[in-house]
């Protein structure tokens, strides 16, 4: 059985950072890719970043180009979203995702595993 879990979530001042951790278990870690999304209330679920396996391909959306760092540690199986200089409008629940090959999509309904999300609130 596949799992994600999300933790690192919090509330943070308007230009502090947070870090977001993604456990993974019941998968090949190492070949699959694994993204970050969002959803702030009343939105759609958008996609922030992913990344392969390999860590050669990181895209970002650009509302996080330059603020955001995804990384991988497929020792550990996990996945971080390091996020810096964060905006009110960052707020959201962030999700975790996964999916099998190396294809860092930004479309969530190409992720086949979700977690359950973590929730980033950022106060101005």
């Amino acid at each position: 059985q596949v799992r994600l879990v999300e933790s690192g979530g919090g509330v943070v001042q308007a230009g502090g950072s947070l870090r977001l951790s993604c456990a993974a278990s019941g998968l090949i870690f190492s070949r699959t890719t694994l993204g970050w999304f969002r959803q702030a209330p009343g939105k759609d679920r958008e996609f922030a970043t992913a990344i392969t396996w390999g860590s050669g391909t990181t895209p970002y959306a650009e509302s996080v180009k330059g603020r955001f760092t995804i990384s991988r540690d497929n020792a550990k199986n996990t996945v971080y979203l390091q996020m810096n200089s964060l905006k009110p409008e960052d707020t959201a629940v962030y999700y975790c995702a996964a999916r099998r090959g190396s294809i860092p999509t930004p479309s969530g309904t190409e992720y086949e595993y979700w977690g359950q999300g973590t929730q980033v609130t950022v106060s101005s």
